[in-house]
């Protein structure tokens, strides 16, 4: 079964459309490259939207209508924005949950030392890494620092042309012999990933002050600067990302190769389309959420109980709480679990299953489960569900593929469906397919970009069968 790509079904207005979204995509990654940014960036985006906080809604005790929009945001690293629909809630919801959360290199708590006449930051990778394709390349560091007087300085170091960059060493080719022998998976190992910051040793006249004078120049351009003291790391989350903006891929322009792209493609795609829902039957929800590479663990990821926190809190702000209401809201609901998938690429065709998985430009890709080998740890969504989305898609005229994630015993990986699938909602995993997945720079077509947003606009006014 082939599917057209999408590049042979637009005009000219069309494919300037696709341009001026997928430009719009690339401001928005290179902004927004940690899940703090991207949280930011939505709610900017939201308010200039027409939605009002939670907290708002509450204070001004007012009862949510249908076509009222709200937001709410859980520690500065989750958000979930709700249009109102004209159906009750415990009728459901349609839901586009996304993750921001990206692979990359979280420092440790007490990073900071100096070896070999050079100071060095030690690193803790987060999410599934090759931590070879992280030497040699320029890296910036973004994040927060909390003093104990509880003032926070942000940071983001390495981004404007005129910072300095960051990054780990490599091994000289010449001296390679033993390392090359290794298996990809130890050529570096993670306590190698660490950052060198520094070299410029502090001038000092007195003997007894000659030792780690880089580390402290480091410190003292630390005070100056940012007001950090070293102590302040242990009440820092500082992460170090590739340096540098997103850019237009290829000679023709038609991909973009940028970090973050899982899984920032889908909650971009996924929170214009929430931005631009008109007047839903069933209320409309994005969720955008934190600690998917990782597991969903924690205050801030799906696996904790703030999303049905806030769900009753809007419910009870439109009058139909209840704790069965709630119940069958959640369970009535359907979702998009908007998330990235794998595309086909020649260079690893051997890892492929080629006529099941996804290819750059076919369009937005329906994953009906994930996991690994056995299926293991996945969501599978029912086939009436995946009719009826034949159907939305169809309607909408979406450029749109199936596909798995490649060879049935080569490897595998899950996403948030199978936590929210718990509530017995009907769930999918849809996204856009990517080359070189979890790699620093990953690279996704344009035409892909805007048949997702295309999808997930229809999916937000579908009407279901009850």
């Amino acid at each position: 079964m082939e599917r057209k790509n999408a590049w042979e079904t637009y005009d000219k207005s069309q494919e300037k459309k696709v341009m001026k979204l997928a430009e719009q995509y690339r401001q928005f990654i290179s902004a927004g490259k940690t899940e703090r940014e991207c949280v930011r960036l939505t709610e900017k985006m939201a308010r200039e939207a027409g939605y009002i906080s939670l907290e708002e809604a509450l204070t001004s005790g007012d009862t949510l209508k249908p076509g009222d929009k709200v937001y709410a945001i859980h520690k500065k690293k989750l958000a979930v924005l709700f249009q109102i629909g004209t159906e009750p809630l415990e009728k459901g919801m349609n839901i586009l949950g996304a993750h921001i959360d990206s692979p990359r290199l979280d420092l440790k708590q007490n990073p900071l030392y100096e070896d070999g006449e050079m100071a060095l930051l030690d690193t803790h990778y987060y999410g599934g890494i090759k931590k070879y394709q992280w030497a040699a390349i320029p890296l910036a560091l973004h994040g927060v620092v909390a003093r104990k007087d509880g003032t926070v300085v942000e940071l983001a170091i390495g981004e404007d042309p005129s910072d300095p960059v960051l990054g780990i060493s490599d091994l000289l080719i010449h001296l390679s012999g033993e390392q090359l022998q290794k298996k990809a998976a130890v050529v570096v190992e993670g306590e190698n990933l660490n950052i060198i910051v520094g070299s410029k040793p502090l001038k000092s006249k007195k003997d007894k002050e000659k030792k780690e004078l880089i580390l402290k120049a480091l410190l003292e351009i630390l005070k100056e600067k940012y007001e950090i003291e070293e102590e302040d790391f242990l009440s820092a989350e500082l992460e170090a990302v590739p340096a540098g903006p997103a850019r237009d891929f290829g000679i023709d322009r038609s991909m973009i190769m940028g970090y973050g792209q899982d899984d920032r493609i889908c909650a971009f795609t996924s929170l214009t389309a929430q931005l631009q829902a008109e007047n839903p039957k069933y209320t409309a929800v994005c969720l955008l959420t934190d600690k998917e590479e990782i597991g969903s663990m924690g205050a801030t990821g799906m696996q904790s109980r703030y999303f049905e926190n806030v769900v009753a809190e809007v419910m009870n702000l439109t009058g139909q709480y209840s704790e069965l209401a709630l119940r069958r809201c959640l369970q009535n609901s359907h979702m998009l679990s908007s998330d990235v998938s794998a595309a086909f690429d020649p260079n690893y065709a051997n890892a492929f299953e080629k006529k099941n998985i996804a290819y750059l430009g076919h369009g937005m890709v329906f994953n009906k489960y994930t996991g690994s080998r056995v299926k293991s740890g996945c969501n599978d969504a029912c086939a009436e569900y995946i009719g009826e989305l034949r159907k939305v898609m169809y309607d909408s005229n979406v450029c749109w593929q199936t596909a798995e994630l490649g060879k049935v015993d080569q490897g595998g990986g899950g996403t948030i469906a199978y936590i929210t699938a718990n509530y017995g909602m009907d769930v999918i995993d849809s996204g856009v397919a990517l080359l070189s997945m979890h790699s620093p720079w990953e690279i996704s077509s344009k035409a892909d970009i805007y048949e997702a947003y295309k999808g997930y606009k229809a999916f937000q006014k579908a009407d279901w069968e009850r």
